[in-house]
């Protein structure tokens, strides 16, 4: 007798390539000793919190004693966080942003699934290029709707704008993009992104509701070489943003993040209305009251960019000693090299043969390739160098 629904069923027996590959880890590293195991699987930050994160967590033991210290608050967050956070989404945004756009989330992931709540009807679309974050397809599917990927271009992993176009159709109710994206580390040029913006307002001209971009950026602090992330909120005015603070202040466990609805928006009270509204009656009710507390503490803080820079450097550098080929990373912290022989899930078994671990691309949506997270020390990349070559020298 099952006890699950047939959908939740199938996610089990489909269940992510990421966990499965950790999970895998997890056996490995038991048979053959923790430092033996060179875990490229899961892209969680290592680097420690910045100072200010310890130290506001040392005041707020402090204050834990006061009546009511981490009690309800409305379902948007603390208003005086609220505030604060305007502050630096106006920095980082480059334009004003009130505190009456922003509603404080359950991560970026609990701020996707509310946006969606909020504005998809049953069978509604959302359109996502490939390759892409498994749990978005998840997620549309909380809500009754359906993912429509998109293959990029793959030389770069640039967005196919003729194709996205070709994709939309009655049922489409956003675009959602990732930049700096996960798996591929590409950075998506304003041009791209004004091409973008150009082909939904056209297609959202004659509609009764409009098609959202909706941008997905816990990444944004995370560029390399000089590479600019645009804001699409001057692009584009049905522009919702979500991120998080998972990785800029190694806060992934936390689980606080925000959805921004674009200031230009015609109807963004309404939009906010609907997605606090929806913050309520999903269960998260509001961001955890610590992780608010804490984050008013560390807002303006980050970790080093520089080490997750020398760990690209050095990534790069082992890769292409093994003769890999692969796009170079302009942010976040994933290479997704193509995968020799082209068959993926047989590769990422002949890394783990060399007690390497990867995810393979299918899990993103994209044969083909493979994903590596480089949140993991120098000393662990150089020590896969003969694995990788060992690994490579199978598929000639």
């Amino acid at each position: 007798m099952g006890v699950l629904s047939s959908q939740v069923q199938g996610y089990l027996e489909r269940s992510s390539w990421i966990r499965r590959m950790f999970e895998a880890g997890i056996e490995l590293k038991k048979k053959h000793g923790e430092a033996a195991v060179c875990d490229f699987s899961l892209g969680n930050p290592d680097l420690p919190p910045p100072v200010a994160v310890c130290q506001g967590l040392r005041d707020l033991a402090e204050e834990a004693g006061q009546p009511f210290a981490f009690g309800y608050m409305p379902n948007f967050g603390y208003p005086h966080v609220r505030q604060a956070l305007a502050k630096e989404v106006s920095r980082e945004q480059g334009l004003e942003v009130p505190p009456d756009c922003l509603v404080i989330t359950c991560g970026a992931a609990g701020a996707i699934n509310a946006f969606y709540r909020a504005v998809l009807e049953p069978g509604g679309e959302i359109i996502c290029p490939a390759p892409y974050f498994v749990e978005y397809g998840f997620y549309v599917e909380n809500h009754g709707g359906a993912l429509r990927p998109v293959p990029s271009n793959p030389a770069d992993f640039s967005l196919d704008l003729a194709a996205m176009e070709a994709a939309i159709t009655p049922k489409t109710r956003a675009v959602l993009l990732n930049s700096p994206n996960n798996p591929t580390g590409r950075v998506y040029t304003k041009e791209e992104l004004a091409g973008l913006a150009a082909i939904l307002k056209k297609h959202s001209a004659n509609r009764a509701r409009p098609i959202f971009l909706l941008a997905d950026e816990p990444y944004r602090f995370l560029a390399f070489d000089g590479a600019e992330v645009p804001s699409l909120l001057p692009l584009y005015e049905y522009t919702v943003v979500v991120s998080s603070f998972s990785k800029n202040l190694s806060l992934a466990g936390a689980r606080v993040g925000y959805a921004l609805v674009n200031p230009a928006m015609p109807g963004r009270e309404e939009l906010v209305s609907g997605i606090i509204l929806a913050n309520r009656i999903l269960g998260f009710v509001n961001a955890p009251a610590l992780a608010q507390k804490l984050l008013l503490k560390a807002l303006g803080s980050q970790v080093d960019v520089d080490i997750y820079r020398k760990r690209r450097d050095c990534m790069a550098d082992v890769l292409r000693d093994a003769g890999y080929e692969f796009a170079m990373p302009k942010g976040a912290f994933y290479f997704f090299p193509q995968a020799p022989g082209g068959d993926d899930v047989a590769f990422c078994q002949a890394l783990a043969d060399e007690l390497i671990l990867a995810v393979p691309g299918r899990g993103f949506g994209t044969p083909g390739y493979f994903r590596l997270a480089f949140c993991i020390g120098e000393e662990v990349i150089e020590r896969a160098r003969p694995g990788f070559k060992k690994a490579i020298n199978k598929f000639k």
